[in-house]
């Protein structure tokens, strides 16, 4: 897909999600609380994802950007008898 067409498609993704917020006020109670409930569940993906990249980030690189040597695994063979 080309950058033009994702941008394409993003930006009626935009236009979409913008109506539906705009008809949200004259809505019924139901479609208020799944929409709520969908907008709830895209927030949690995204800040866990979030957290899971930065912890991630954080215990490999440390809080410079530079590796840690005291973090590194050594790889153990099998002992020759």
């Amino acid at each position: 897909m080309s950058s033009e067409g994702f941008l394409k498609e993003v930006q009626a993704i935009a236009e979409k999600f913008l109506l539906k917020l705009q008809k949200l006020p004259k809505a019924e109670p139901v479609e208020i609380v799944s929409f709520t409930v969908v907008l709830l569940f895209i927030v949690t993906v995204l800040v866990l994802t979030i957290i899971a990249c930065s912890c991630c980030c954080y215990s490999c690189c440390g809080c410079d950007g530079r590796p840690d040597p005291r973090q590194r695994k050594s790889q153990v063979g099998p002992a020759a008898h």
